[in-house]
């Protein structure tokens, strides 16, 4: 059988404001036109189908376009929720998607919701486990860090072995998980409060009968160590600039009756590139040519004054986020935090600027005046 792979959609981010819905529409419908020249028998989408848990209305429409583009090349769809998505929403929705052949399941759950017969395989759902959901009271009452991570990697571990006892060798096995994995290599948009060891799950955790285990929430593609074969797509966009270096795609697997799944990754085109730019602004005048489409980001090698980051947007449209980051030398990185000894806000901002080594532009004081006069009103 041949199976389609891809996770982290992330549909309703922002980036520094700026809306990514018609980026994501056009990657989410290259992927749909990816499982229909490879004639795949399955889609798994593995968690993480929004940034937030209250999506904008769009974002949900996006969502639910790309699934049914997916039902209709003839594949079945698998969905699991994320730690990122509203997993109780998902749920509601449940029912409608399963009458369209789009099996979705937001919250872990026991064998007869969690363990489904699609397509010619058995497939073992698991969306994301919150450390409330599988640590009792009890173990967290008084339990250190390490105790806590271990009783919940023990927990998920538990669960995926219960699920998984159906498991047999005149089957296609396939396990789908959206979890944190030790030894996982970070892509760089992740919501770092859930990438701490308390989340952490061994590869072991995954049964060897498995004969493809696919993963959702890290960002970067990547084959993990196991005794099945154990891989996350990643994230289909670059979704911040921490992964700005990262190839996007959506893996192909062909599984065989018996031997080892094949995995091909298979890139993705359609996505926004995210960029990195460092200089002054003859520099940066310079490298303009040469962003393109990008979103960028930028780091102004200029002592800052009122009206930089205008002329570095005037210079480069696409630019998210700009930064003001001087080569003010060794004397300023030497300074250290002081004790105000002014009198006045005016005179602690003006010292403020001169420690910290930025320029005494009288335009930023007379918009600190501005903002303090308001405030006295």
């Amino acid at each position: 059988m041949r199976v389609v792979h891809t996770s982290d959609w992330h549909v309703g981010k922002l980036l520094r404001g700026a809306s990514r819905i018609e980026e994501h529409r056009a990657v989410l419908g290259e992927i749909a036109e990816i499982a229909d020249r490879e004639r795949a028998d399955l889609v798994l989408v593995v968690g993480d189908l929004y940034e937030t848990a209250a999506p904008p209305p769009e974002a949900t429409a996006v969502v639910y376009d790309a699934l049914l583009a997916l039902r209709e090349t003839g594949a079945h769809v698998v969905v699991v929720g994320g730690n990122h998505d509203q997993q109780q929403q998902l749920e509601s929705v449940a029912p409608v998607f399963g009458r369209l052949g789009i099996t979705v399941l937001g919250l872990p759950a026991g064998p007869e919701r969690a363990v489904v017969d699609v397509a010619g395989a058995r497939v073992v759902m698991m969306p994301w486990v919150s450390q409330r959901w599988a640590i009792k009271t009890e173990q967290l009452m008084g339990a250190t860090a390490a105790a806590t991570a271990q009783f919940y990697a023990a927990r998920v571990a538990r669960l995926l072995a219960w699920l998984s006892e159906g498991f047999s060798a005149d089957r296609v096995n396939i396990v789908v998980a959206h979890c944190m994995v030790q030894g996982g290599r970070l892509g760089g948009g992740e919501r770092d409060a859930q990438l701490i060891d308390e989340y952490a799950v061994p590869t072991a955790a995954f049964p060897a009968a498995a004969n493809y285990v696919a993963l959702g929430h890290l960002h970067r593609a990547q084959q993990m160590p196991g005794a099945a074969p154990i891989w996350y797509s990643g994230s289909p966009i670059q979704v911040d600039f921490g992964e700005e270096r990262d190839t996007k795609q959506v893996l192909v697997v062909d599984i065989p009756d018996r031997g080892a799944a094949k995995v091909s990754p298979v890139a993705l085109t359609r996505g926004a590139v995210l960029r990195t730019l460092r200089g002054t602004l003859t520099e940066l005048e310079a490298a303009a040519p040469t962003a393109g489409d990008a979103f960028l980001r930028v780091f102004v090698r200029e002592q800052p004054r009122a009206g930089l980051a205008d002329d570095v947007r005037a210079l480069l449209p696409n630019a998210v986020d700009v930064r003001v980051a001087p080569d003010v030398g060794a004397e300023a990185a030497d300074l250290a935090p002081r004790v105000a000894r002014a009198t006045t806000p005016r005179d602690l901002f003006r010292q403020y600027l001169g420690e910290t080594g930025h320029a005494a532009d009288e335009r930023l004081v007379g918009l600190f005046d501005e903002l303090l006069d308001a405030e006295s009103v």
